[in-house]
């Protein structure tokens, strides 16, 4: 019954999560970036942290956010995450259509990996980033 269902598979989609600066501070933004060469329409992104710090379990409130459609080649500001929940796994997961298939895909930054010493050239924004694509 399994083998009857397809899943389409999730391509040039990738989640950002970059640092930049804003006139009081430095602030870590999320992305979502289409690399396709199409658009994605009614595209919707979950978010969550958890895990433990300091030995006590902990985590986020539970976001959703609706981005409408991502044109090709382009991206969307999702949300600010706060450096205070980077020792959490922190958990993204997108769901969109094209041409009236869905496509889902979880993304997951690991604990202590959103750091400064990870940060590579993120394409479509010109900004370094930790990325998963």
């Amino acid at each position: 019954m399994k083998k009857d269902i397809h899943v389409p598979k999730v391509e040039d989609i990738a989640v950002a999560i970059v640092e930049e600066e804003s006139e009081e501070d430095k602030e870590w933004v999320v992305y979502l970036l289409n690399m396709k060469n199409c658009s994605i329409h009614d595209t919707l992104v979950s978010s969550k942290g958890y895990g433990e710090i300091n030995q006590k379990k902990k985590k986020t409130t539970f976001f959703s956010h609706y981005l409408e459609t991502l044109e090709s080649q382009s991206f969307k500001k999702v949300e600010m995450i706060n450096e205070s929940v980077f020792g959490l796994t922190n958990e993204f997961f997108l769901t969109y259509y094209i041409n009236g298939i869905i496509h889902d895909k979880k993304y997951i930054f690991l604990p202590e990996t959103i750091i400064k010493e990870n940060k590579t050239k993120i394409p479509l924004l010109n900004k370094k980033g930790i990325m998963i694509r």
